[in-house]
């Protein structure tokens, strides 16, 4: 079945990581058999012959360049504008890889239908067929200012989560508290000028609730998990997913292993000791469900080697190829092959359609 994975760090797992992911996914470990540099060297699921294996055609692909002040411990850069030029460096990877015809950008309807169409072509070979990639801004940071917004939709950006990890210039996000200041109303005024997609995925509470007052324009989660199961202010409570989905948004299942179950240790937890499959996270997927009284909701947003790798993502995943297994999960848990096709690409295309129509 045809799939949509909303969320993807392919520049940064190229241009951080140095993985060059035109390569077989066996190849990539093998080269970084032995390094410790990061904690998942040698762990990586995600290549382009992978995701043409598992027929994942579309995707969210992201730009991440945090900023972080001189006291704050979390990774990053010492300015906006340093954030900013990593940006465009991951932007020349993407550029790159559309000329190896490895990756094609969606940025409109026509060119969706388009891409859809020669996905779904089966007089081409699966090896020929380019990627779709929907450019996405994790984390608003390297916008030296909210203007900085219209060279991104220039160049392609169409979704955009204002915050990330820690404080954050636009928006607080991940393990941080408080609402955001002028700057940030700034942003969500010009992104609604753009009609651009929020991603609330990451913002801490004070943030999430003040965007949904304050932005009209389509929103998604392109993902995370329940606080009901998981409880981290990583994670949305049950009132924020009622609220996403009175706003019609999806909401991207994702598969870092700690946002699955409770009790996971970082560096020392493993997924097959504390239970961590897909059958887990579709525990997960079903809470979303069961609020929004039906399946038009949730969708896949993996963000698997987001600075994860094998040792903390589903053991059932060798490689992302294997996103076809919940397929036979969803139907074994009785929904229906329509709920099963929203799940895997429809919902995220109805809201695209609705979105940019």
């Amino acid at each position: 079945m045809f799939i949509i994975d909303a969320h993807l760090d392919l520049a940064m797992n190229a241009m951080e990581w140095n993985r060059n992911l035109r390569q077989p996914i066996a190849d990539i470990n093998l080269r970084e058999a032995g390094m410790t540099d990061k904690p998942d060297r040698g762990n990586a699921s995600v290549s382009f012959s992978e995701l043409r294996k598992g027929n994942i055609g579309l995707v969210v692909a992201t730009q991440l360049a945090r900023y972080v002040a001189l006291d704050n411990p979390l990774p990053g850069w010492h300015s906006p504008e340093q954030a900013w030029a990593h940006t465009q460096g991951q932007l020349a990877w993407y550029r790159a890889m559309e000329d190896a015809g490895e990756l094609v950008q969606i940025t409109d309807l026509q060119g969706l239908d388009a891409h859809l169409d020669g996905w779904n072509d089966t007089l081409i070979a699966q090896a020929e067929k380019p990627i779709g990639y929907i450019l996405s801004l994790e984390g608003a940071d390297s916008l030296v200012t909210p203007d900085y917004l219209e060279r991104a939709w220039e160049y392609g950006l169409r979704a955009l989560g204002p915050g990330h990890y820690g404080p954050g210039r636009y928006a607080n996000g991940t393990n941080a508290t408080g609402k955001m200041g002028q700057l940030g109303l700034d942003l969500l005024k010009k992104m609604a000028e753009f009609n651009i997609i929020l991603d609330a995925t990451h913002l801490c509470d004070d943030a999430f609730w003040q965007v949904m007052e304050n932005y009209d324009g389509p929103i998604w989660a392109s993902h995370n998990n329940c606080r009901a199961l998981v409880d981290h202010n990583r994670q949305f409570s049950d009132e924020m997913i009622r609220e996403l989905i009175g706003r019609g948004a999806v909401i991207g299942a994702v598969m870092d292993a700690w946002m699955i179950v409770p009790g996971w240790e970082k560096r020392v937890s493993t997924p097959q000791g504390m239970g961590v499959n897909l059958e887990k996270l579709t525990e997960h997927i079903d809470h979303i469900c069961q609020l929004a009284g039906n399946a038009e909701h949730v969708g896949i947003g993996s963000d698997l080697d987001g600075a994860f790798g094998h040792e903390q993502c589903p053991y059932d995943i060798g490689t992302i190829a294997d996103l076809q297994k919940f397929t036979g999960i969803l139907e074994k848990r009785g929904y229906s092959p329509t709920d099963i096709e929203n799940f895997m690409h429809g919902n995220w295309l109805r809201f695209l359609r609705n979105a940019w129509s």
